[in-house]
């Protein structure tokens, strides 16, 4: 029978909430097949409130009524939507690009490599004591860059003395992007640099667990980090490798000359296989219907290569679809009551569970991001993907990267107004970026919001201007 007494859940030791059993399942890389998608709205269905949520690390997070018999446990590994080792299910998901080996762009397809490090990690049971937070994302120089997201260990393709190269990057801070260490990994050598990686950390848990209490947790990489530096640290991998790892300027590959262009993914895209194109579908808040689950499984069956590709930003990828017939597909999955345009309001919203979800958040941020989602669809045109994150807590569990505008629910103080959020805009000294409002009530948001949006499409500079642009000349 599945536990659940999870603080960060998976399949094997969920999490309880107010609003049902909280599920998570590792997608590596954001990859499901058509056929596993039934076997999860059919779970969905059975046991849950017919609803599939996307998360901000392409997994996918269901709530049941009650917890999942070991018999579901077991089908869900037999078509591996879980791993076939429970005791490291709970690592955290293994990212790529969603358009890995696709993008025109890109230096290097990583999907053998996530496929390798998964495989890995199900055939070596001991890294089951690593911090289920541990995290490892490959980026093989996409369009659609992943390399900003908050990660233990990032290996970025770059092009160097005529080669291709993975870059070595390690997460440093909280929430911040993995940074560049000076050191470039041959594509042949990734996995075993990643084994060795992850095997001085493993010591280095093991260690720290055996010298303190046993109920203490185990500790991150970064504290690792901290309490050892990049060069000791990365000097012991170099001793279980048995060589040293070639050496880089830091100068002169931590500058990306990517053109980031914000949710490029959604809408239609011609792919690097010729005559092929993939479609971006706006996922509202990144949850699903069973219904809609299974139709976007189907179309993939149907016209595609067969399996949906999740993203970071909660949305999907179909895939492999012939040109000729992009245009069906875009009808059906308009059919399905969702759409494909990066403009349309639920394209650039993000929003935490809520307390419905999370014993941590003060402010149901689920329904006040529908209602948001709502005005702007009825009353505002956007021209540009415009952020908005709802953020029940100071956690940002939703989203890691800043936003255009973040409104962070705190402990209200006021009885008349029992759920406030504080309001940040831009860029500012804080993660979320400049406060607008200490605290503002969570009934007036829609008000707050559509004065906003005004002011910035009537005073801007011209079309082109951007909201954050127009916020921080402004404040």
């Amino acid at each position: 029978m599945q536990s659940t007494t999870a603080i960060c859940p998976s399949l094997f030791n969920a999490t309880s909430a107010e609003d049902g059993i909280l599920s998570r399942m590792r997608l590596p890389a954001g990859l499901i097949t058509s056929v596993q998608c039934e076997v999860v709205a059919n779970i969905a269905n059975q046991f849950g409130n017919g609803e599939i949520q996307i998360t901000n690390r392409a997994n996918l997070q269901i709530r049941t009524s009650q917890a999942l018999s070991f018999e579901t446990l077991l089908d869900l590994q037999d078509y591996r939507l879980a791993s076939s080792e429970a005791n490291t299910d709970g690592l955290r998901n293994i990212m790529a690009s969603p358009t890995a080996g696709i993008d025109p762009h890109a230096l290097i397809n990583t999907i053998p490599f996530v496929k390798q490090w998964n495989f890995y990690l199900a055939n070596h049971p001991e890294l089951e004591i690593l911090s289920h937070k541990f995290s490892v994302c490959f980026d093989g120089g996409e369009t659609i860059s992943i390399s900003d997201r908050p990660n233990d260990i990032c290996f970025v393709a770059v092009e160097f003395d005529h080669e291709i190269y993975f870059e070595l990057r390690l997460g440093r801070d909280h929430g911040d992007a993995p940074s560049a260490v000076g050191r470039l990994v041959y594509p042949q050598q990734t996995l075993e640099v990643l084994a060795a990686l992850a095997e001085v950390y493993r010591e280095y848990t093991e260690q720290k667990l055996n010298t303190t209490n046993h109920c203490a947790r185990p500790p991150r990489l970064r504290e690792l980090i901290g309490a050892w530096g990049v060069d000791r640290y990365l000097q012991l991998v170099e001793a279980k490798l048995g060589y040293s790892l070639r050496r880089s300027s830091l100068e002169l590959l931590s500058q990306e000359n990517r053109i980031r262009i914000a949710y490029h993914h959604l809408g239609i895209h011609s792919q690097r296989q010729l005559g092929l194109a993939y479609i971006g579908v706006v996922i509202p808040l990144g949850r699903l219907t069973v219904l809609q689950f299974q139709g976007l499984g189907d179309l993939a069956r149907q016209y595609g290569g067969g399996a949906l590709r999740l993203t970071p930003w909660q949305n999907v990828l179909i895939t492999d679809i012939a040109e000729a017939q992009v245009e069906q597909v875009t009808r059906e999955i308009n059919d399905l009551g969702l759409n494909i345009s990066a403009n349309h309001p639920y394209a650039a919203i993000a929003a935490c569970s809520g307390y419905h979800g999370c014993k941590s958040a003060h402010t149901d941020t689920q329904s006040d991001a529908k209602q948001v989602a709502a005005y702007l669809e009825n009353c505002i045109k956007l021209e540009q993907p415009i952020n908005i994150h709802f953020s029940g807590c100071d956690k940002s569990c939703a989203q890691h990267h800043p936003s255009d505008i973040a409104l962070v629910g705190i402990q209200s103080r006021d009885s008349n107004h029992p759920e406030v959020y504080r309001v940040y805009v831009g860029d500012g000294d804080t993660d979320f970026g400049k406060e607008l409002y200490s605290e503002f009530a969570a009934k007036d948001v829609t008000n707050l919001i559509d004065q906003l949006l005004k002011t910035y499409q009537n005073q801007r500079q011209n079309s082109t201007q951007t909201f954050r642009e127009f916020v921080n000349q402004q404040l």
